[in-house]
């Protein structure tokens, strides 16, 4: 299972997304894809989201039983904690 949460990209970028995923709710979409689907639409995003946001979410054989990436929001970042990987928030000063 693929998950994809996009905020503030273009309405086209949504609905090509849409084509391979249901979208839920306003940015939030989910399908079962192959692995070379799912990393297509991700540079297919990272092109196109100017300075919007995306996460990208899929199931996997690991411990936490998943896998992230996160492009354009500065307020987070991943990060790897003992094989695990975490979400931290960053403080504006």
């Amino acid at each position: 299972m693929v998950v994809m949460i996009v905020e503030r990209v273009s309405p086209s970028l949504r609905g090509e997304l849409s084509r391979w995923l249901i979208e839920v709710k306003a940015g939030v979409f989910v399908g079962k894809v192959s692995a070379l689907v799912r990393d297509k639409l991700w540079e297919k995003v990272t092109e196109k989201r100017k300075d919007g946001a995306a996460v990208q979410v899929w199931s996997t054989n690991n411990e936490q039983g998943f896998v992230m990436r996160m492009e354009g929001d500065r307020s987070r970042q991943l990060a790897d904690f003992e094989g695990l990987q975490l979400v931290k928030r960053t403080v504006s000063s």
